[in-house]
């Protein structure tokens, strides 16, 4: 009983503040959470372009909301959404109108402002100052904006922006979480600036995205970097953030510069009356430089209209041997406020601090806060409400009585609650017991069906990515959940990261896995070779697994698997791209972003100079040299930077007219960089999803067009690409139109990351927030056994072959939800005549598609090679 009652009590603790980066929900605009009523305009055009149509992808009325006539630069038309709760929002997704095709309006710019209260509104800038954020370029797809920094609001005005006259429509989406801590703003003394020796610039401590008043050196009345998710580096100078100055994390101060009181006075206001269990400080200790964390704390309550006299403090224990930057929890004992004021006392020159939470919960109306009583493991105080004794003493008997009769009743509701509180912690442990019995137990194929785990029951959080236009005109038809046997794959999960494991359970792939693991050539020369009738040794490396390393970009999810004998050490002198001077690349757009990584489209100045003759750019006829930079984030991890070196060595080493090169790198300082060639044209599948095929109507009209020779060179281009990269062992492991470039001459060239992977979410399958797979250009045994070989790179290729001729108009399967996708490879594996096939494209012709089929074998063995497709498609090419 006091082993359970001890883990409940440790449960408020282990509550951290939000991290932005997980903190990416839909809010509820597209699924229809958020309801009409709580969307507003200041205009409409019509009833049916209304602001209840302002919803992401839907295409209900006329399709979006359209503000009433043309929108002058100086207007301020908006969409106003009330969330009913405040939240933290840090992504924002906008689209045009698109009605069905018939649209043609959206916004290429646009502003937020927001509320916490509904009567205060704020204008949104970026960490640099700027407002405006950049918008739509088309009428259906959606550009997903990065708030940095967070907007914590209830009410959101979207504003949007043009430079000339002109008509607009909007749909958008929110993304974010609940903010649970219920913080309006805190009230502090402004930053200081600090002159750290040896350091010839000036270190500014303030809170630059206070979006409060800043008056009389003192901030008041709003939220700011404390309350960012952002917590600071052990050195204080080191920045999370790109393109800001040293300290920029902290807000500090001096201690000889607060006057004779030795501490810093910082006042909490919250939405509500509370009760607080405790405040989390994140604080610098860099005590060589004279910052410590602070002393003691002393936090006075306000629950109404007065300070209450007695304050909770709280000393803290001093460091000098670990220079680490903290969370510094101060327990606040359950009192109850709606306003806190602390004093944080200084233990050295300097004090800094990056975050603030609190760890409360709300006192309902009904409830009278008693102080200092709680009933322990729970997060709401069970409160007693009593009747004042009476006055009157005329009846002394009864009211003894009364009092003796409700004392047997109070002890019976205080024993049954005490009760419940066990059965309800014991149900609790139970279930994580079972759970984590069952997350270790074996998967099991009975009756020759591969099940296969995608999750565990203990994953309670699944992040998600903004949802994306559908490929498809049509939704997913079918139902959403399938059939029970079927659990989603989790990637982690050992057995599926050793199939052999798998293969031991699967007495039907031992013929097919065996010549799997033979065929193809895929491993390295020096590895033994088998013959596809050789005995399968359970010992021997499947697919040469132990020679393979699967190097995954830090800037996406798709990756190259490369033998690892190119890549086991790495130096400076291995990387054969020149240094580039980093000053001359000049950032227009962020392209994409990973988990350790980003993408950014840069004009680099003097490039063609630099590289000189044999140089891989075009002709540029006096243009500006526009080049993708592919950049490690300052906080990515030391495996993350070694994978980064070793995709820079690969890169390096790739010299193909379809593949894309790396041009230069910047690698002698951080962030590490890599620079590549930037197709004007963007990817395959935005390309041919404008265009039409060719015919009178097309030329009459003066409409895009492509010809089925046109489509033809295209499969011919991609085939000899990936000739190339599977003479080199190279598996790509995402074949797909999307990561398929080209350049203003229409040559194709096959990239190893997504350059607008926010919009191409969709046909990613996410894994409980861990990994995305490309599961419908996945073959069956990639998709099962987590096999990726060239034999399912050409898999990928036939699924990319059905896009083009399909002129990428729709998705692959797109009448199957993700979970029939994965079901449908079982199909493949027992190979009973139910599997189900894309379907032929009118435009493909027949030996064409006879091709595709063929990549599609259920036997990897009876797959073709590139070397055979790219000699099947260039016949039908015209010379």
């Amino acid at each position: 009983m006091h082993l359970f009652l001890l883990l409940i009590l440790q449960l408020p603790a282990a509550i951290g503040q939000i991290d932005p980066e997980h903190c990416r929900y839909a809010l509820g605009m597209e699924d229809g959470r958020i309801p009409n009523e709580d969307l507003t305009a200041s205009s409409r055009w019509y009833e049916t372009t209304g602001p209840q149509y302002a919803r992401l992808n839907s295409e209900d009325g006329d399709g979006a909301w359209c503000p009433e006539g043309q929108l002058e630069p100086s207007d301020s038309q908006y969409l106003q959404i009330d969330l009913r709760r405040l939240t933290f929002l840090t992504l924002f997704g906008t689209q045009g109108r698109y009605a069905r095709g018939l649209g043609k309006e959206f916004a290429t710019h646009y502003r937020l402002n927001y509320s916490r209260d509904g009567q205060l509104w704020k204008s949104w800038k970026n960490r640099l100052g700027k407002e405006v954020l950049d918008g739509n370029k088309d009428t259906y797809g959606i550009f997903s904006n990065d708030l940095k920094p967070p907007i914590i609001a209830r009410f959101v005005r979207v504003i949007p922006v043009t430079r000339l006259s002109s008509t607009v429509c909007m749909r958008v989406e929110l993304y974010g979480c609940p903010w649970d801590d219920g913080l309006l703003s805190y009230s502090a003394p402004e930053g200081q600036l600090m002159m750290a020796p040896g350091n010839p610039s000036v270190i500014s401590l303030n809170d630059s995205t206070y979006d409060g008043v800043h008056e009389k050196r003192k901030l008041s009345g709003g939220l700011g970097q404390l309350t960012d998710g952002v917590t600071g580096r052990d050195d204080f100078l080191a920045i999370r953030q790109y393109n800001v100055w040293q300290g920029y994390d902290y807000l500090g101060w001096r201690n000889d510069t607060q006057g004779t009181q030795g501490y810093v006075e910082m006042e909490f206001v919250f939405d509500r009356l509370r009760n607080f269990t405790s405040m989390k400080v994140h604080s610098n200790n860099m005590y060589t430089r004279g910052v410590k964390i602070f002393s003691s704390v002393s936090c006075w309550f306000k629950p109404s209209l007065s300070w209450e006299p007695e304050p909770v403090s709280f000393s803290t224990i001093l460091d000098d041997r670990n220079p680490s930057a903290r969370y510094v929890t101060v327990p606040l004992s359950r009192r109850a406020a709606r306003s806190l004021r602390c004093r944080f006392y200084y233990a050295d020159v300097w004090m800094m601090f990056s975050e603030i939470s609190f760890q409360s919960d709300i006192i309902l109306p009904t409830q009278q806060p008693l102080m200092g009583t709680s009933v322990p493991g729970g997060h709401r105080d069970i409160t007693m409400t009593t009747t004042p004794k009476s006055d009157n003493t005329a009846a002394p008997s009864a009211s003894s009585s009364s009092d003796e009769g409700n004392t047997p009743i109070l002890i019976g509701c205080l024993v049954t609650i005490i009760l419940l509180l066990v059965i309800i912690i014991f149900l609790i442990l139970w279930c994580q017991c079972v759970c984590k019995v069952l997350e270790k137990a074996p998967r099991q194929i009975l009756d020759e069906e591969v099940t296969v785990r995608l999750s565990s029951c203990s994953d309670t959080i699944i992040l998600q990515t903004p949802p994306v236009p559908p490929r498809s005109r049509h939704p997913p038809a079918g139902p959403t959940n399938t059939d029970p046997h079927y659990e989603r794959v989790f990637l982690l999960d050992p057995q599926y990261q050793n199939p052999a494991v798998l293969r031991n359970k699967l007495p039907e792939l031992s013929q097919s896995a065996e010549a799997s693991a033979c065929g193809g050539g895929y491993a390295e020369p020096d590895v033994t070779q088998c013959t596809p009738h050789q005995s399968f040794n359970n010992n021997a490396p499947h697919y040469a697994e132990t020679d393979i390393v699967r190097l995954q970009g830090v800037t996406g999810s798709n990756m190259y698997a490369v033998p690892a004998l190119t890549v086991d050490s790495l130096t400076r002198k291995d990387i054969s791209a020149a240094e580039f001077p980093r000053h001359q690349l000049i950032f227009r757009e962020k392209l994409g972003e990973g988990q350790f990584g980003e993408v950014h489209l840069c004009e680099a100045e003097g490039l063609p100079e630099f590289l000189g003759e044999g140089s891989p750019l075009p002709d540029r006829d006096g243009h500006s040299v526009l080049v993708a930079v592919k950049q490690l984030r300052a906080d990515a991890t030391s495996q993350a930077r070694n994978d980064f070196l070793k995709e820079i060595k690969i890169m390096s080493r790739l010299d193909d007219p379809n593949i894309i090169r790396l041009l230069c790198v910047c690698v002698s300082s951080d962030p590490l960089c890599m620079v590549t060639e930037y197709m004007e044209n963007g990817d395959l599948n935005m390309f041919l999803c404008q265009r039409e095929i060719e015919s009178t109507l097309t030329h009459a009209n003066n409409i895009p067009s492509v010809s089925l020779s046109d489509l033809l060179h295209m499969a011919v281009q991609i085939s000899s690409g990936m000739k190339y990269l599977a003479s080199l062992n190279f598996v790509h492991r995402d074949l797909a139109t999307r990561n398929c470039l080209l350049d203003r001459r229409l040559t194709i060239k096959i990239a190893d990351f997504g350059m607008s992977r926010n919009l191409y979410s969709s046909d990613y399958y996410r894994i409980q927030g861990r990994a995305v797979l490309p599961i419908r250009w996945m073959a069956w045994e990639s998709i099962l056994l987590g096999k990726f070989t060239t034999a399912s790179d050409v898999w990928a290729f036939g699924v990319t072959l059905w896009e083009i001729f399909t002129l990428c108009k729709e998705q692959p399967y797109s009448l199957l939800s993700d979970e029939q996708v994965i079901e449908n490879s079982g199909e493949f594996f027992r190979n009973q005549g139910r599997q189900i096939f894309l379907y032929a494209p009118p435009l493909c012709p027949p030996s064409l598609f006879e091709l595709m089929m063929r990549c599609w074998s259920r036997n990897i063995t009876d797959r073709p090679t590139f070397e055979g497709l790219y000699q099947a498609l260039r016949p039908h090419v015209n010379q």
